[in-house]
């Protein structure tokens, strides 16, 4: 996850006054896709900033106290989560660091929060290891896991890794500058049934057909014991993990996704170009009756941006129903995830059709969806 391996060793207001302030902003670069795709376009915003320092995707989940809405948000820098508190999104105190047990190694960035209808906080982590098998120290692989918290986020108990790159997959010669492969940078979404959790993912394999963004689902069931499975999508089918080993129920083998978004330039090959999609977030937006993905592009092997763009569908059982990304922004920042502005319910999972846009935690606009 680009800087984080460096670091770690290296509302609001009301709809009317909302819509007042719309109309004398500017857009700033909406390209619209088709006339059956929704559209989404950015507004100048007055500035608002996440308490806690952000290098990962910043879930937001609301919870009562004695009778009143409190906003909730995890940022995690450095390998390290934080947890922060307030009324809403502009009063949000200062970020105090949760404690996980046990540690799972390496550094944690807790990028999904989901609450249980019994008020469980499920959460899921970015957690890079070093890239010891290829020798090297400046260098990791992501992989994916999941915790539980009966207070709120401050305490968690590990649950496990959850989903993690086949072995082999690595490119130890990349000249990515963060990573030799591993898969991370992701978001997840409960379906409306709580039947099914769903991962969207970046993947870093070293072939590059396995490279992009990929999907993988867990049964809600499973959410307390999550270790092996997680399906991950591959060639239009649900493939499940497979144990390692006679009866280790330890150790699985996780298959290579089929990415939604494939990376057009390799992650690593031998120059520094690169074209990929990653770190995507995604929300149920309640106006469009849509699940929206925000997604990071890169150009070359130091993640920067060519852009951030945004792709619509009306399901997540089916991950070919995605449209076609469109971009909203040319270059921009990491991160790009909505924080919705209802009270009580908008969060980075659900959005209106206004909601306010961040980058690395910063919010200098509005984005609004039309149909």
């Amino acid at each position: 996850m680009p800087s984080r391996w460096f670091s770690w060793t290296r509302v609001l207001a009301p709809a009317l006054a909302l819509a007042a302030w719309a109309g004398q902003a500017t857009s700033i670069g909406a390209q619209n896709g088709p006339s059956s795709t929704p559209r989404a376009e950015l507004t100048s915003a007055p500035l608002l900033r996440l308490s806690g320092e952000v290098d990962s995707n910043s879930p937001a989940v609301w919870d009562r106290i004695g009778g009143r809405n409190f906003l909730f948000v995890m940022t995690s820098m450095a390998g390290r989560p934080h947890r922060a508190s307030g009324r809403n999104l502009a009063t949000l105190g200062a970020a105090r660091e949760i404690t996980l047990e046990p540690w799972p190694g390496g550094g944690v960035w807790m990028e999904a929060v989901v609450r249980d209808v019994d008020g469980v906080w499920y959460g899921y982590y970015h957690n890079e290891i070093p890239a010891n098998m290829c020798g090297l120290t400046d260098k990791v692989i992501p992989r994916i896991g999941a915790a539980r918290s009966t207070d709120r986020g401050l305490t968690w108990t590990d649950l496990g890794i959850v989903l993690e790159a086949p072995p082999r997959s690595y490119a130890c010669s990349s000249e990515n500058v963060y990573n030799v492969g591993g898969v991370g940078d992701f978001t997840v979404q409960l379906d409306f049934d709580s039947r099914d959790l769903y991962f969207f993912f970046s993947a870093y394999l070293r072939s590059a057909m396995s490279q992009g963004v990929g999907v993988a689902r867990l049964a809600w069931a499973d959410r307390d014991a999550p270790t092996g499975k997680i399906t991950v999508w591959r060639n239009g089918a649900w493939l499940p993990a497979t144990a390692v080993g006679r009866g280790n129920a330890d150790r699985w083998i996780y298959p290579a996704t089929s990415p939604i978004f494939p990376a057009a330039e390799s992650w690593h090959d031998a120059d520094a170009v690169v074209d990929a999609y990653w770190g995507p977030s995604i929300h149920w937006n309640t106006y469009l009756s849509q699940y929206v993905m925000l997604l990071n592009r890169a150009k070359d092997v130091e993640y920067n941006q060519e852009g951030i763009y945004v792709s619509f569908s009306p399901t997540l059982t089916d991950p070919r129903r995605w449209s076609p990304p469109a971009r909203i922004l040319s270059r921009g920042r990491w991160y790009p995830q909505v924080l919705g502005l209802d009270d009580g319910s908008g969060t980075d999972k659900t959005a209106g059709e206004w909601a306010r846009f961040y980058m690395m935690g910063t919010s200098q606009h509005f984005i609004r969806f039309n149909r």
